[in-house]
């Protein structure tokens, strides 16, 4: 921040005054460098720093004020406040919270089962609602787990509660014990559990304090590691299927449909047809990988359903999952409406514009004018009307036991609720990245710097996506997700042009990799939660992120270079793009 204070205000050492340099690209130029810093540095607040185009472009005589106002609040605002009203009913009514234990139910105790459940829960969840909300969400579910076993294994650590498929290492610790024996009182902060239990304590250096001491074995930490790092990583995952997974996703959608109005190609099942298959396989290699990073290659043991290989501790572990379970209560007639809204919303996302058919848009005269965002607000709109009360039920009715107030007609979700799942900081960030966008289209910048990138021209399409891919996944590691797409976007759009690339070529994996800064807990706020509870170290987030970073890149070249093409019409350089190109040259 400083650096850019000192270059406004002296320049005559650094003279960078875009008005006393020269061309309106040069104006425009400075706008997004100082941004740009802003974003990466983090010397102010995103949104903040978001907010700069809004007075250096009327300054600088690239935009009118009133029209850089009207880049702030774009089609997928509105799109994101109506699923954020969905989110606030989810959690309000405990719906999340259902939805995860019931498939850790299904998928039961065994290790690499248990991970595989929450990794499916927390991609169900993170399609709808925001990653970090979905990891904040899961991670104390996953804990009360982590704990059972961990109270488990510290009451049972000196008996032979393990079957016959014990591993040898764990045989060898069980003769290393020492003989002497202490009696410990281990609680748990979240008082998940309380036991006190003789323990043997093993023979080790017992001056040297070791971090994974609070766990019975040093498998139970191995387990710890890898059911932590998979939540964060599934959200990720979780929110690559759906527009408004993540906020890079709409940020790509809105400067995309901005730049090419005549494309007609992004919508809900578009990107629903290519994303979800890049999630599928993702979520199976990074559960391969984690797997065999942290659990070893042994599937027949930890992945098993049969009953007779359960362990006391993974029984007693069940057995917490069904009491949080049974302490939900039957479903209550709020989650009931949530999955109705749920449902319909997603149904009428799909059935807009399909396709392959008409959809219910061609029921009405005027085409073009219903979009996904106008779905998403209707329904969000009726949250705040429909009493949160069964209709004809009594005060004391179960299902209206979660309210705060006595109103018998109050609504689903209040402003409140609203109000603290609402991102604003990200909405404006968005809108700063369509400010930029506009000012480089208006001032020519865009055209300038595809000029300059005219060398990669002898590259075949798929090594200028590669480039693209790596560069981004690289920067994504140390600045903000949204941020760095907004970078990249206009300048990844004029090469696409000027190679005669078909841009989704570029465009779309580059948004997709954006999003795997999973390498360090400041890559992204779902790293900073896990990382939070104190079960991974940084050198096992850099491990495990450093392989889920490649298995992401290599799945999404991988769709690219085949589902895409037709779903994309990747193989030639499109009218729409043609005719921006040509208006730009222009």
């Amino acid at each position: 921040g400083r650096l850019i204070f000192n270059l406004w205000t002296e320049p005559g050492d650094f003279p960078l005054l875009p008005e006393l340099m020269m061309s309106l690209e040069a104006c425009c130029a400075y706008v997004l460098m100082v941004t740009a810093v802003y974003w990466v540095s983090e010397a102010v607040p995103l949104g903040a720093a978001a907010l700069v185009p809004a007075f250096l472009y009327p300054l600088f005589g690239v935009l009118k004020s009133s029209e850089v106002a009207a880049e702030y609040c774009k089609d997928t605002t509105l799109l994101l406040m109506g699923v954020i009203c969905l989110a606030a009913s989810i959690e309000k009514w405990n719906l999340h919270k259902r939805i995860a234990l019931r498939m850790v139910m299904i998928a039961g105790a065994k290790p690499g089962m248990l991970v595989l459940g929450f990794m499916c829960c927390t991609v169900f969840l993170s399609m709808w609602l925001s990653n970090t909300s979905t990891t904040a969400m899961v991670m104390p579910i996953a804990e009360a787990v982590l704990q059972q076993l961990i109270c488990t294994g510290l009451a049972d650590s000196h008996n032979d509660s393990e079957t016959a498929e014990a591993t040898e290492d764990e045989a060898d610790k069980e003769e290393n014990l020492d003989k002497n024996q202490l009696e410990l009182l281990y609680r748990n902060n979240s008082e998940l559990c309380e036991v006190n239990v003789a323990i043997e304590i093993p023979n080790v250096k017992r001056v040297k304090a070791r971090r994974d001491s609070q766990y019975p074995t040093k498998r139970d930490h191995m387990i710890c590691k890898c059911l932590s790092l998979s939540i964060t990583y599934a959200a990720t995952i979780g929110g690559l299927i759906t527009i408004t997974g993540t906020s890079t996703n709409l940020i790509f959608a809105e400067q995309f449909n901005t730049r090419y109005p005549d494309a007609k190609t992004i919508n809900f099942g578009t990107w629903f047809i290519f994303s979800f298959p890049i999630a599928i396989i993702m979520l199976v290699l990074t559960w391969l990988w984690l797997h065999f990073l942290f659990l070893g290659c042994n599937f027949r043991e930890t992945c098993s359903l049969s009953k007779k290989r359960k362990t006391r501790r993974e029984m007693m572990s069940e057995k917490r999952i069904h009491e949080e379970y049974t302490k939900l209560g039957p479903i209550s007639y709020p989650e009931v409406v949530t999955g109705v809204f749920f449902i319909l919303m997603t149904l009428l996302w799909f059935t807009r514009e399909p396709g392959f058919v008409p959809g219910w848009t061609s029921l009405f005269e005027k085409k073009g004018y219903r979009t996904d965002a106008t779905v998403s607000v209707l329904l969000g709109f009726l949250l705040f009307l429909i009493p949160a009360r069964r209709p004809f039920s009594s005060s004391s009715s179960s299902s209206y036991r979660n309210t705060d107030d006595d109103d018998p007609l109050a609504p689903m979700i209040n402003w409140k609720d609203f109000q603290r799942l609402m991102p604003w900081e990200i909405v404006i960030l968005v809108g700063g990245g369509y400010a930029l966008a506009a000012g480089c289209k208006v001032s020519g910048l865009s055209v300038w710097i595809g000029r300059q990138l005219e060398p990669m021209s002898g590259l075949p399409p798929w090594a200028v996506t590669l480039l693209a891919c790596l560069l981004v996944s690289a920067v994504t590691e140390f600045a903000s997700n949204p941020a760095t797409l907004t970078v990249f976007l206009p300048i990844l759009s004029a090469l696409s042009e000027t190679l005669q690339i078909n841009p989704l070529h570029t465009l779309i994996p580059s948004t997709m990799c954006v999003s795997f800064g999973v390498m360090l807990p400041v890559g992204n706020p779902p790293n900073a939660i896990v990382f939070s509870y104190g079960h991974v170290q940084i050198s096992d987030m850099v491990k495990a992120g450093f392989g889920v970073n490649l298995i992401g890149v290599a799945v999404v070249m991988l769709a690219i270079t085949t589902w895409g093409v037709p779903l994309f019409n990747l193989t030639e350089f499109p009218a729409w793009a043609v005719a921006r190109n040509v208006t730009g040259i222009l």
